[in-house]
């Protein structure tokens, strides 16, 4: 066996089987290139899901993070610390929010959005006890903790892990009528992706986001936007909200506010909702620590610049055009997305979009299937426009047009 096989064999011996990863064992990485243990060089178009939007090894990134490495790195929430009140400050303004709780991953964030929900339901709405009800989407993918697969869709998600969490309702993604139909007088949030990523880049119909801001503010509920994935540049924007002018009552972020270092999440909201906690309440030995906030704190400098959500909104505008040229060649059957964000669903006549993400990796580029056959396209937001038209070159040559 070379090198790659011995390294593939080992992992499947000791670890559990519960990713379905392609055959590649990376070794380095920069920018939107990656490097396996063989020596053959990949073009990167998944990006982490998101988490490396400004690249592999970003140099403002790393510098960051060894400045931070060499003073402190954790303290626990036990402690303040000399970044703390500095990336709080920041992350609110750049979401126009007042209060900022920090976490790790993703569904941490989330978890934690759920129960400010909930306690901002009991304390401020005045729902009774335990009656707390959150409406989500059919479709969702928001994690995989077991409250989280609780209001999840997805059967490899969900089979086999419960009893579920109660207190959720879900709704089909897109439809503004069967979300005002559920919701009663002890609904306190809707949880949302703007775009859903997981399910294969969906694009809700236009004035979707406004009408369920427009419906949570009439019902006195919380709009809760998931934009772990959708958020911090992806769209063209800084969050795919801003897309149709809406502003959330809370933010959920995670993935790409860790610069593709290490985890970092948060749930960014207004005091009158965060302020509802309690010392005791909710926590996180890592969460806001110094190191996190350091590299946290470099990721919204990059963003303040707008030079990367420039880059999304310029380079998606080339990216889709070319995409949608794919249509009608009886190869692919729909193209979605939005900035540097596609699903690209294939002809079964093609393969499964796991034949064809495993195509792609012969020709040196990295791509990733869902839901059978949807590709997903999502390079780091630095990406050369050069790179990615030899990405979408060895796409058509797979393809056979």
């Amino acid at each position: 066996m070379n090198a790659t096989e011995t390294l593939i064999a080992a992992a499947d011996a000791r670890s559990a089987h519960n990713y379905h990863p392609l055959p590649v064992v990376v070794a380095t990485a920069d920018g939107a290139w990656v490097t396996d243990v063989e020596g053959r060089r990949y073009l990167d178009l998944l990006a982490g899901y998101s988490a490396l939007n400004f690249g592999h090894r970003n140099p403002r990134l790393v510098d960051a993070a060894k400045a931070q490495l060499e003073r402190v790195t954790l303290t626990s929430r036990a402690f303040h610390h000399d970044l703390f009140a500095r990336f709080c400050e920041e992350l609110a303004q750049l979401c126009g929010m007042e209060m900022v709780l920090p976490m790790n991953t993703g569904v941490e964030a989330v978890e934690t959005a759920v129960k400010t929900a909930r306690k901002w339901g009991y304390r401020v709405k005045g729902v009774p006890g335990e009656m707390a009800k959150i409406v989500v989407a059919g479709g969702n993918f928001h994690g995989r903790t077991t409250t989280v697969i609780s209001f999840s869709t997805d059967p490899e998600a969900r089979a086999d892990f419960g009893p579920y969490t109660p207190g959720f309702q879900i709704v089909p993604y897109g439809d503004l009528t069967a979300m005002e139909s559920a919701m009663t007088e002890n609904t306190v949030a809707v949880l949302i992706e703007p775009i859903q990523g997981e399910a294969g880049v969906i694009v809700p119909p236009e004035g979707y986001l406004r009408a369920v801001r427009e419906l949570t503010r009439e019902r006195n509920v919380l709009f809760m936007a998931d934009e772990i994935q959708s958020g911090l540049g992806r769209t063209g924007r800084t969050f795919a909200c801003e897309d149709e002018g809406v502003e959330p009552d809370v933010y959920v972020l995670g993935k790409a506010l860790g610069g593709g270092i290490l985890p970092v999440s948060a749930v960014v909201a207004s005091a009158d909702v965060l302020g509802v906690f309690q010392p005791g309440e909710h926590g996180s030995t890592f969460g806001g620590n110094p190191l996190a906030c350091a590299v946290a704190l470099e990721v919204m400098a990059m963003l303040r610049s707008g030079e990367y959500q420039e880059r999304s909104a310029r380079l998606g505008e080339h990216l889709h055009r070319e995409l949608q040229a794919l249509l009608g060649t009886g190869k692919v059957t729909a193209v979605r997305g939005r900035g540097l964000w596609a699903g690209v669903d294939v002809s079964p006549a093609v393969g499964t979009g796991r034949q064809v993400s495993e195509r792609l990796m012969d020709r040196g580029v990295l791509a990733k299937d869902t839901h059978g056959r949807t590709i997903r396209i999502a390079p780091p937001l630095m990406i050369s426009e050069e790179d990615l038209d030899w990405g979408l070159d060895q796409l058509r040559a797979v393809l056979g047009v």
